[in-house]
C-alpha cells in the first residue's frame, strides 16, 4: 500500500493513504529489520539540487514523503539505526543529499548496485536499477518518469510520480534477496560486506570536498599556460629548422616591406599545421620513421630517440593534457558552497577506486597542485597517512621471499637491496666513501647507486603490472637487449617473487578469474576467457592481469578497512575530525589543529590494524603526516 506524506491539503489520489505527518511511517519502520530507500530530486548536485521526495518501506507497505512540505528530521531515528538494513540503489546518492536535508547520517545500508559490481567485477555490463529490475525479476520497467522531476520544484506530484517513487522501493529488497544467493555461491559476503561499511565513507568523503586557494590555483594555470606554449613553440621551430620536414614549410607567403621572413613562415605555418591533429602529426613523424602508423603516446615511447621532435611531442601533449585538465577549465568543479567534490566509483576492475568530475586521483603527483587544497580554517589542519611500500609487501607476504621480507620488517630501502644482489659488481664499483647504504642500508647518494636502484624499483614496481622488457627499456632508457638481461638477472636473483608471479598468471589462465588475499578474496573475472583459449594475445592479457588484480586489489582491500574503521571511530568517539580524500594507499583527513597530534598517533594505529586483517605478519606499516594543505 502507497502512503503519501505530505503538508498539502485537499488532495484526492486514486489508490494512495494521504498523511500530514510521518508518525504511522516511523511506527511501521521501527518495527522492521530491512527496509527500502530512495529518492527523488531536482538534479544530481545535493549542494545545487533540491530533494523533492523520501520514499521508504517495503514490499507491503510504501511511504512517499514530501520533502518541500514534511520535516524529515523525525526519520533520522530510523535513518540512524544500525538494527535496520536500508537497502538503496547507489546510496551515496541519497545519502549526500539526507545528509544535507536533514542533518542526519544514514548506517547500515546495503548497496544493491555495489553487490552487482562486485558479482561481476571485471565484466562489462551496466549496474542501472532498471538493468538489475529486468535481469533479476523479470521486469521491464519504464524510468522516463524520472525526467519529470529533474528541474521541477514546484511542489505539485502527479499520481503517476508517486506511483514511480513508491516503486523502485518494492523492487529493491526482492533483488537483494536473488544477490545474496549469487554472493554465497561464490563466497563474496566479506567483500560485499566491506563495499557495504565502506560506501558510508566514500559518502563522507563527496560530502565534505575539498576547499580549494583560487589563487594558488590560477597561478599553477598561468605556468602550464607558458610552458605548454613554449614547447609548442619547439615543435614548430623542428619544422622550420630541420630538412627532414622541408614540405611542410610554407613556400607562399606574402611579405610587406617591414615583415621578417621567418616569422612570417611561422605564422603561415601555424595556420596550416596542427599538432593537435594526429593525422598532420602522422604523417610529419612518418619523414623520420615510415612505417609509424600511430601517434598514441604507447607507440611513440620507444621510438622518441629517433628524433628530438618525437620527445618533445610526447612532453607538449602531457602538458596540454595537464593544462586542459587542471587549468581555468577546473573551476567548473568549484560548486557554490567553495568546495571541489569528487565522486569515486568505488570498485574498478581490480577492486580499485577511481576518482570523476572532478579526477582527483591524477592531480600531478607533485605537491604544487594538491598544496592549492586547504581547510579554509586556520583552526583545522590536514593529517593524511599511506601505506608504506603497500604493493611491495603484498608481493613479498605472497611470494614469502626472504630477502623482500627482511628488508621490509628492517625498514631497509628495499629498492637499494634489491639492487646490491641483481648488480652485485656494478653496485660494488659504484660505492662511495659516505655511503649511506654501507652503513644501514637505507638509499644513498652514490651517482652509481641511483642509477642502479631507479633501474630496481621500476622492476620492483613492474612486476604488478606484468611489465616487459620493452616497457623497461622505455622507462629507464636503456637498450631491450640490456632491459631483457636486467629482467632475467632479476628473477634469477629472487626466484621466490618469481615463482609467485609464474602461480598467480598460471590460476587465471585456468580458472578464468583471478582473486584478492584472504579474507575477502575479491574475484575479478576475465570476460574474454573460455576454457579452451588459443588467442595468445588474450592468454597474454590474461595472465598479465592475473598478476595485477591480487596485488593491486589487496592493496585495494586493506584501504578500504582503514576507511571504514576511521569513520567509525570518528562517529563512535565525536571526533573533531572529517574524511575529505584518499588516492589508492592514502588517506586524508582534516582535523582541528588542537587534536591534531592525538589524531596523527590514532591514525597510523588505524592504518597498521587495516593492513594487519591481511597481511598478518605485521610488515606494513603507515607513514602519517601533518600539514597545512594536501599533500602526497
Amino acid at each position: 500500500m502507497i502512503t503519501f506524506v505530505t503538508g498539502q491539503t485537499n488532495l484526492l489520489l486514486e489508490d494512495i493513504n494521504i498523511e500530514s505527518n510521518l508518525d504511522s511511517c516511523i511506527n511501521y519502520c521501527k518495527k522492521k529489520t530491512l527496509l527500502g530507500l530512495d529518492t527523488e530530486t531536482t538534479g544530481l548536485s545535493f549542494i545545487e539540487d533540491k530533494l523533492l521526495l523520501l520514499q521508504i518501506g517495503d514490499i507491503q507497505n510504501q511511504y512517499v514523503i514530501d520533502a518541500l512540505t514534511i520535516n524529515l528530521k523525525p526519520l533520522s531515528e530510523i535513518l540512524e539505526d544500525t538494527r535496520i538494513k536500508k537497502v538503496f540503489h547507489n546510496v551515496k546518492f541519497d545519502y549526500k543529499f539526507i545528509k544535507q536535508n536533514i542533518g542526519c547520517r544514514t548506517e547500515n545500508v546495503y548497496d544493491t548496485m555495489l553487490a552487482e559490481m562486485v558479482l561481476t567485477c571485471g565484466k562489462p555490463l551496466k549496474y542501472g536499477l532498471k538493468v538489475l529490475i529486468l535481469n533479476y525479476l523479470k521486469t521491464d520497467i519504464s524510468k522516463s518518469t524520472r525526467k519529470e522531476f529533474i528541474g521541477n520544484d514546484s511542489g505539485i506530484f502527479t499520481l503517476s510520480q508517486i506511483k514511480y517513487a513508491a516503486e523502485d522501493v518494492t523492487y529493491l529488497l526482492p533483488i537483494r534477496e536473488k544477490q545474496i544467493g549469487l554472493i554465497k555461491k561464490h563466497s563474496l559476503g566479506k567483500v560485499v560486506a566491506l563495499e557495504n561499511r565502506a560506501v558510508l565513507a566514500f559518502a563522507d568523503m563527496e560530502f565534505n570536498g575539498l576547499n580549494i586557494d583560487l589563487n594558488q590555483w590560477e597561478a599553477l594555470s598561468n605556468k602550464s599556460k607558458i610552458e605548454k606554449d613554449e614547447t609548442l613553440v619547439e615543435l614548430y621551430n623542428f619544422i622550420l629548422k630541420d630538412r627532414n620536414f622541408e614540405e611542410f614549410v610554407p613556400k607562399n607567403f606574402t611579405l610587406s616591406l617591414f615583415d621578417d621572413e621567418h616569422v612570417e613562415k611561422e605564422r603561415e605555418l601555424k595556420r596550416k599545421f596542427n599538432f593537435n591533429s594526429p593525422q598532420q602529426v602522422l604523417r610529419l613523424f612518418q619523414k623520420v620513421y615510415k612505417d609509424l602508423d600511430s601517434v598514441d603516446a604507447k607507440v611513440l615511447q620507444p621510438i622518441k630517440f629517433m628524433h628530438s621532435i618525437i620527445e618533445t611531442y610526447i612532453k607538449y601533449k602531457e602538458k596540454a593534457k595537464l593544462y586542459n585538465a587542471y587549468g581555468p577549465k577546473f573551476s567548473e568543479n568549484i560548486l557554490s558552497d567553495g568546495k571541489v567534490h569528487t565522486s569515486f566509483k568505488q570498485i574498478v576492475a581490480t577492486g580499485r577506486v577511481s576518482s570523476s568530475k572532478p579526477n582527483m586521483h591524477q592531480i600531478p603527483a607533485d605537491n604544487s597542485y594538491r598544496n592549492a587544497f586547504i581547510t579554509n580554517d586556520d583552526n583545522w589542519v590536514f593529517v593524511s597517512s599511506d601505506f608504506s611500500s603497500q604493493e611491495l609487501c603484498v608481493i613479498a607476504t605472497g611470494s614469502n621471499d626472504p630477502v623482500w621480507i627482511e628488508a621490509l620488517s628492517k625498514g631497509e630501502d628495499l629498492h637499494s637491496v634489491c639492487a646490491s644482489l641483481a648488480f652485485e659488481k656494478k653496485w660494488k664499483e659504484s660505492s662511495l666513501d659516505d655511503c649511506k647504504y654501507t652503513k644501514n642500508k637505507s638509499a644513498c647518494n652514490c651517482p652509481g647507486h641511483k642509477k642502479l636502484r631507479t633501474i630496481s624499483k621500476k622492476v620492483s614496481f613492474g612486476l604488478s603490472y606484468g611489465m616487459s622488457a620493452q616497457g623497461l627499456s622505455d622507462a629507464v632508457d636503456v637498450p631491450l637487449k640490456e632491459a631483457e638481461d636486467i629482467i632475467e638477472k632479476y628473477f634469477a636473483t629472487f626466484p621466490k617473487i618469481k615463482d609467485f608471479l609464474a602461480r598467480l598468471g598460471k590460476e587465471g589462465l585456468k580458472k578464468g578469474y583471478a582473486k584478492t588475499f584472504p579474507p575477502f578474496e575479491r574475484i575479478r573475472w576475465f570476460d574474454e576467457w573460455t576454457p579452451r583459449l588459443n588467442n595468445a594475445k588474450i592468454k597474454s592479457k590474461i595472465e598479465r592481469k592475473s598478476k595485477n588484480t591480487p596485488i593491486q586489489g589487496t592493496g585495494a582491500d586493506m584501504t578500504k578497512v582503514a576507511l571504514v574503521y576511521i569513520r567509525e571511530m570518528i562517529i563512535d568517539n565525536n571526533l573533531p575530525v572529517k574524511l575529505v580524500m584518499t588516492v589508492h594507499d592514502q588517506v586524508d583527513t582534516i582535523v582541528r589543529k588542537d587534536f591534531s597530534d592525538e589524531w596523527k598517533i590514532i591514525l597510523s594505529k588505524i592504518m597498521e590494524k587495516s593492513a594487519r586483517k591481511i597481511l598478518v605478519n605485521n610488515l606494513l606499516k603507515a607513514e602519517t603526516e601533518i600539514s597545512p594543505c594536501w599533500k602526497k
